[in-house]
């Protein structure tokens, strides 16, 4: 009896070493870590031929506009990817969801409001007229009347260069897929004139088209502003950077980035 007692506990150590071996074997699962937070991209897309809004240097595109974005994505804690394509290519990128955003000194006007909602005004702009050096006679609008007025394709200049056209069909209006385009014409002589807005032209003519053309007359249009562009509807990126945009103007950001590029 002994002996078949002594059998039954042997056994029942062994079991029970068996099992504290097999648990020792076993490596116990690592408590599982939360993955790193993937940061939120915005991608935007631009026409970096519109210095000092934006413009590309090498392969970087930078200016006031660039810097501002990234500003505002900052505050708002995205990443940002900047693309850039032609300016009439910009809100059919944001209607299929090929970027979030447009920034390209693009004016908010009733037409566009039709396609893309915008942000709340970043920037006052307004339209100037800019001749070669030696051009007299030229102040205003009017004074265009049956001359060749150089442009950007798709902007409140070509607008106001087509209403020109409009009253008189002598006007020949050139328009160009971007507005170094049309400078380059005009110190060539191909154009009389370029109707654009005032703080490019004004950039333009203190940079590389110093004592080569003019700015003349006022500036008009005075009520352009400039918007950030999101796709119709699209309520969490346009509350992102109207929230940011508020962010970058209160904290001061935006004074430096204007300052930085503007004096």
């Amino acid at each position: 009896m002994k002996r078949i007692t002594a059998i039954i506990v042997s056994a029942l150590l062994l079991m029970g070493m068996l099992v504290v071996l097999i648990g020792c074997g076993q490596t116990t699962p690592p408590q599982q870590q939360q993955p790193a937070s993937t940061p939120k991209v915005m991608k935007v897309v631009t026409e970096a031929g519109f210095a000092p809004f934006e413009f590309k240097e090498g392969d970087e595109i930078k200016g006031f506009d660039i810097d501002v974005i990234k500003a505002i994505a900052e505050a708002e804690g995205y990443k940002v990817e900047i693309a850039h394509m032609g300016f009439e290519s910009l809100i059919p990128a944001l209607q299929s969801d090929k970027a979030d955003v447009a920034i390209a000194g693009m004016s908010i006007n009733p037409e566009r409001q039709k396609a893309v909602d915008f942000s709340t005004p970043y920037f006052d702009a307004g339209l100037i007229i800019a001749v070669a050096e030696k051009t007299t006679g030229i102040a205003t609008l009017d004074d265009l009347q049956g001359k060749k007025i150089g442009c950007q394709v798709g902007t409140i200049g070509a607008d106001a260069s087509n209403s020109v056209k409009a009253k008189n069909s002598k006007t020949e209006v050139r328009v160009f897929d971007n507005i170094g385009e049309a400078f380059m014409e005009l110190e060539k002589g191909g154009v009389d004139a370029v109707v654009n807005d005032h703080p490019v032209t004004a950039y333009y003519i203190k940079t590389s088209g110093q004592g080569k053309t003019k700015m003349v007359g006022d500036v008009f249009s005075a009520d352009d502003k400039y918007g950030i562009a999101v796709k119709k509807g699209n309520a969490e990126m346009l509350k992102a950077v109207n929230d940011g945009l508020a962010k970058i103007k209160a904290d001061g950001k935006y004074q430096e980035i204007y300052k930085k590029w503007f004096g």
